[in-house]
């Protein structure tokens, strides 16, 4: 069942759509908010309140790169492996964050304190390599800048 908030919060998304259906990735938005990540039983909650089969929640929730559906550290780590960025220096930029945080794609550090998964696009490719830490754009990269943008995150 969903929370109290994750309920007031899909009412008022409710309101902005044709039919409950609609809504699915804002539910699905609004369970990782609160939840951090959306588990199986996140899935059939949203389900159930959007009166539409988990298969159909989960369907969207697969398709979209931004719903995280294991646990995630509390930062995450999206680096852009587009041409442009891999051009420009990505494998560098992820070898610096291997041997910093000592994880792999799909990885979470051993603290909890970040997840490293790779993206297509961050649509900067003007100024890549790109990476970005939760909300965060990080544009223009190289190895020496990877220290000060992980220590801004604790």
């Amino acid at each position: 069942m969903l929370k109290t908030e994750e309920q007031k919060e899909l009412e008022e998304e409710l309101k902005l759509v044709p039919y409950k259906k609609a809504a699915t990735i804002e539910a699905l938005k609004v369970v990782q908010k609160h939840r951090g990540w959306v588990s199986d039983e996140g899935i059939k909650d949203i389900a159930e309140f959007l009166e539409i089969t988990p298969d159909e929640v989960d369907g969207v929730a697969t398709f979209y790169n931004m719903v995280f559906r294991r646990e995630v550290g509390r930062h995450v780590i999206l680096l852009c492996d587009s041409v442009s960025c891999y051009i420009l220096g990505y494998r560098k930029i992820q070898e610096e964050i291997n041997k910093k945080l000592k994880i792999n794609f799909g990885e979470t550090t051993s603290d909890g304190r970040f997840t490293m998964l790779p993206i297509p696009c961050l649509g900067t490719c003007d100024h890549a390599p790109a990476l970005m830490i939760d909300n965060d754009l990080h544009r223009d990269l190289d190895s020496d800048k990877i220290d000060s943008i992980l220590e801004a995150y604790k």
